[in-house]
């Protein structure tokens, strides 16, 4: 379908105007941004005022990773606009957004639920067609730019090219050999390099002339080297929502008023299946300030003038559950994933080979041991809600907004199209805001009281409701050759449950948490054991899944099946190669046939830590991982290895240095890139040392941040990191980040003690 100038612009106004969007097969849908007076949308990305301010629509959530600062960059590099005077707004919740690259990627997640007739058509058309009827706004697997950087230069080229035919019409030039830069169309190449036309005295024209087909793009995209920018000098493209942040005034969901709203706590029930059997609603009612308590199957909430008295009145009215069916309790899921794993049915999800046989009597067998962690973001789930008539209006942070329209309608009685998101900004996640219970909850709140409500969970309550990383245990086993060195044979059989799929349910569905878990029960789940197949050249390989069902709902957490299968993995193959006698550097490298940005990696960072071969009471120890993501233009990958430094003493361990390098391809933005490694390692080294809680009775024992045991200021290593120069598609680091870290800090602990770590936390299996 041609790219017209009406099917890139929607006019000041213009809101009922369509575009195209464009997936496997195109579609048209109503403008998703409205244009107000002197205004004009692009493409549903761009939004360019009368005064020549750029505004860029951000689909995905800002949850302090930077992406709303990359996608204005792209739009700016690509539109030659002033940095200075671009802006960003968040996407309201539209086809037009959907992430095909993600939708493709979790197709095993909701393929099973298509129409039978359907049953034939590939995964990745039906999650991509999927894709454009429903709204797959939904941020997560860091797949923003591979979704969308195509898309906001395409916008921005075509924009660009409407404003340079516009000044050619002026200059009676060829459009062709103008430019834009600073905010300025510039001729330079025919008129003196001083003439140029700002972009507001060119707007009334430009929207009458039709962008080329196809886009116009500038030679290369917008790209930063990793030595471009020296300790201390400003990067070209500085955050946009540093400064605010910096001084306190960046408004979050909490900072939300709305005329008439009242506050709102809440008490849910432990974790497993719990029902509300009672509470003292006079205890409530006689607190200062209190408005109304509302009471659902599986929680109770008290609303109030401030937040405070609404949270001492849930304390005084003493609610009390009971349980329904099974409850979460440590020594009972351990019993259930130790079981399966020695006992259970497999399901093999992939295979090199069969080393089954081969590993009949294995040379090395190791078992290793993940503890449930709750994500534990700095801001707690909040949201507001203004019920009145049939309009719904909801302010909180949500990487599924379409999600949330679809429960808070429900929950309100009220057409979905009546349901108004304003997506805020989360301060911290971890995946944690996939959940949209929160909205749930203060709707009916809001539609109980027939005020407007601020619903803010206590950070008991994160902790308690929230959805954890699941429980894993996994027992690797390795076939060796006679030189105690050649790995014949590799088998992971891994027990947990298919956590994504149940975490896909409640997404994609909508599903309760009873119906998340049915829907995954018994389930082999490929998501959930992602990263396990070991990259190195070995014949025989295999990963197994055994399924296991817990009375424990599990969620999405950063790294996600990459955070435990890159420990499983890169800790015993450091065991292998403790068992052959070999130098795990070289070990390593000696395996990595075909992986030569791998294996790069890895002589990067053993030369950036002053790698001394791991030996006997160093306390160095080396890992690395790799991840991909299918992507429309092929396949993008990142890699990283990191050494760790660390040593145990007085029961706890020091970690005294990090040195990582990565091949993450064409880096967009260093900083941001540097910011994400950064933030993704201290996150692992928190899982690694801490962030893990077990349960009691459905209660979690670790209730309070100073009770996760997370590293302190003081508790932090030097970080050093390094990028290899790449010309390859971009690849998000900000999960890649996580992977290596506990593995190259559980074999440094090795060299420092003599003692293998097998179980996240390292320290939770004692000495």
């Amino acid at each position: 379908m041609r790219l017209t100038r009406r099917g890139l612009l929607i006019g000041a106004g213009g809101a009922g105007a369509l575009l195209v969007a464009f997936a496997l097969s195109p579609r048209r849908y109503a403008s998703a941004l409205v244009a107000g007076p002197g205004e004009h949308v692009f493409d549903s990305f761009i939004r360019l005022a009368a005064d020549g301010a750029v505004s860029v629509a951000v689909p995905v959530c800002e949850m302090g990773q930077g992406i709303s600062t990359l996608m204005a960059q792209i739009v700016a590099v690509e539109l030659g606009a002033d940095w200075k005077r671009v802006g960003v707004e968040p996407a309201p919740p539209s086809p037009v957004y959907g992430d095909a690259v993600l939708a493709a990627r979790w197709a095993p997640l909701w393929q099973p639920r298509m129409l039978p007739a359907l049953a034939d058509t590939p995964d990745d058309w039906l999650a991509r067609n999927h894709a454009e009827r429903e709204p797959l706004m939904i941020t997560a697997e860091g797949t923003a730019l591979a979704a969308f950087e195509a898309r906001l230069r395409a916008a921005a080229a075509g924009l660009r090219a409407m404003l340079m035919q516009a000044a050619a019409a002026k200059w009676n030039a060829r459009w062709e050999t103008l430019d834009t830069a600073g905010h300025f169309v510039v001729n330079g190449k025919q008129r003196p390099n001083d003439q140029k036309l700002a972009f507001a005295a060119l707007v009334a024209d430009a929207v009458a002339y039709d962008p080329p087909d196809p886009p116009a793009l500038r030679a290369e995209p917008p790209k930063e080297r990793p030595g471009q920018f020296p300790d201390g000098a400003r990067p070209r493209y500085p955050r946009l929502d540093l400064p605010a942040k910096a001084d306190g005034s960046f408004v979050f969901a909490g900072d939300v008023r709305v005329p008439g709203m009242v506050h709102a706590a809440i008490a849910h029930g432990p974790q497993g299946d719990t029902v509300l059997s009672s509470f003292d609603r006079k205890a409530a009612e006689g607190i200062p300030g209190v408005v109304g308590v509302v009471q659902s199957k599986r929680w109770v909430a008290a609303a109030a003038k401030t937040w405070h008295a609404a949270h001492k009145a849930v304390l005084a009215m003493e609610p009390r559950f009971h349980a329904a069916g099974r409850i979460a309790d440590s020594s009972a899921l351990d019993a259930r994933i130790d079981s399966a794993l020695r006992k259970g049915a497999a399901t093999r999800l992939e295979a090199e080979g069969d080393p089954d046989a081969l590993l009949a009597k294995p040379s090395l067998t190791a078992r290793y041991d993940i503890e449930p962690a709750p994500h534990a973001p700095l801001e707690t789930a909040t949201a507001t809600a203004r019920l009145a008539g049939e309009k719904l209006e909801l302010w909180l942070a949500t990487q599924a907004p379409e999600l949330v329209r679809r429960q808070a309608a429900r929950a309100a009685g009220v057409p979905r199209r009546n349901v108004v998101v304003y997506p805020m900004h989360a301060g911290g996640s971890f995946d944690a805001r996939l959940d949209a219970r929160i909205a749930v909850e203060a709707v009916e709140i809001a539609k109980a009281l027939g005020r407007p409500v601020q619903l803010v969970w206590s950070r008991w309550e994160e902790a308690l409701a929230g959805y954890p990383r699941t429980p894993v245990s996994a027992l690797l086993s390795a076939s060796i050759g006679p030189d105690k060195r050649q790995l014949l044979g590799w088998r992971t059989r891994m027990a947990l449950p298919a956590t994504a799929i149940e975490a896909g349910a409640r997404l994609l569905d909508g599903a309760d948490t009873p119906g998340a878990q049915a829907a995954a029960r018994g389930r082999a789940d490929p998501l959930a054991c992602e990263g396990a197949m070991p990259l190195y050249a070995i014949p025989e390989r295999a990963v197994d899944h055994v399924p296991v069902s817990l009375p424990l709902p599990t969620a999405r957490y950063r790294g996600n099946a990459h955070g435990y299968s890159a420990f499983f993995t890169e800790s015993f193959i450091d065991e292998c190669a403790h068992f052959g006698g070999a130098e795990p550097l070289s070990y390593r490298i000696g395996m990595l046939t075909g992986q030569p940005r791998l294996a790069a990696c890895l002589v990067g960072a053993a030369r950036m830590a002053m790698w001394g071969g791991g030996a006997d009471a160093s306390g160095q120890g080396i890992a690395c991982h790799r991840m991909d993501l299918a992507a429309p233009e092929g396949l993008r990958s990142g890699f990283i290895a990191v050494v760790a430094t660390a040593r145990q003493e007085e029961g706890a361990i020091r970690v005294d240095q990090l040195s990582a390098w990565l091949d993450i391809g064409r880096i967009v933005n260093v900083d941001i890139a540097r910011q994400q490694v950064e933030g993704g390692m201290l996150f692992a080294l928190a899982q690694a040392i801490g962030g893990s809680t077990a349960y009691a009775a459905g209660l979690p024992t670790a209730g309070r941040l100073s009770q996760l045991g997370l590293p302190l200021l003081a508790d932090c290593p030097k970080v050093d990191i390094a990028f290899a120069e790449s010309d390859e598609q971009p690849f998000d680091p900000g999960e890649l980040a996580t992977t290596a870290v506990a593995p190259a800090i559980a074999n440094a602990l090795f060299s420092a003690t003599g003692l293998r770590f097998r179980r996240l936390p390292l320290l939770s299996e004692g000495l």
